[in-house]
């Protein structure tokens, strides 16, 4: 079952074509990665599934599944410097005027799953980069959506702190339907049931791979890393063999 459908779309940015007729879908609770090179129009292709672009688009549509709930989580945290941590996590509530004492447990038991827990009362600036992006992935999680658009989320952390947070993102959303846009092969190869590679301009889909679900993987095998290296000959310029 196909939870967005691309069809035919064109999207064009400062007057420059970024897709053309382009066509996609992303299937009911997988985890699909757009995995490309910088520039490639990665971030405004998911801002416009978010619906942030509709001016961009030109022609086509983009579909969802009756009673989709999109959330994002993007590579900068975006949190409020003025609120705490807990009223962060419950921004959509905080913002409504819908703050309660349920939604203060419910976040309380996510920054609980994202090891926040003791923080909640902290300020943002209070926090590192990683625990930042724990308590942006609890204010996803606290707003129960179906699809989540996930912007290069773990790309500004150090290598360790990154590999922590693909395990816990995708243990807390291993139902969702995930959209994930990336340049890195290896965070493609540990994070997707489908890559498909976005190249040129206008960006077309070049190859598309489907994995096995067994995320997320351990690149401990000898086939993972000659993908990774067939994955990095073809954003640079080659074909996958």
């Amino acid at each position: 079952m196909r939870s967005v459908m691309i069809d035919n779309l064109t999207l064009a940015f400062d007057q420059q074509v970024l897709f053309n007729d382009f066509s996609f879908s992303l299937v009911k609770g997988q985890w699909t990665t757009l995995l490309g090179s910088s520039g490639v129009g990665k971030s405004t292709l998911l801002r416009a599934i978010a619906g942030l672009e509709n001016e961009a688009i030109q022609q086509g549509k983009i579909d969802f599944s009756p009673q989709s709930k999109i959330a994002w989580l993007a590579q900068e945290d975006a949190l409020y410097p003025w609120l705490s941590i807990l009223d962060n996590v419950q921004l959509e509530a905080h913002l409504s005027g819908r703050k309660n004492q349920q939604t203060v447990e419910k976040a309380k038991a996510l920054l609980e799953q994202v090891k926040m827990i003791e923080h909640i009362h902290k300020a943002p600036y209070q926090l590192s980069g990683g625990q930042k992006q724990r308590v942006a992935l609890a204010r996803t999680l606290m707003q129960e959506a179906d699809i989540i658009l996930m912007d290069e989320p773990f790309s500004a952390l150090d290598a360790v702190t990154r590999y922590q947070l693909q395990n816990l993102a995708y243990t807390l959303l291993k139902d969702k339907t995930i959209l994930l846009i990336t340049h890195d092969p290896q965070e493609a190869i540990r994070l997707s049931h489908r890559i498909a590679i976005l190249k040129g301009s206008p960006a077309t889909i070049t190859h598309q791979i489907s994995l096995p679900d067994d995320l997320p993987r351990e690149l401990n095998q000898e086939s993972l890393w000659k993908l990774q290296k067939e994955l990095l000959d073809e954003l640079a310029s080659g074909d996958l063999v």
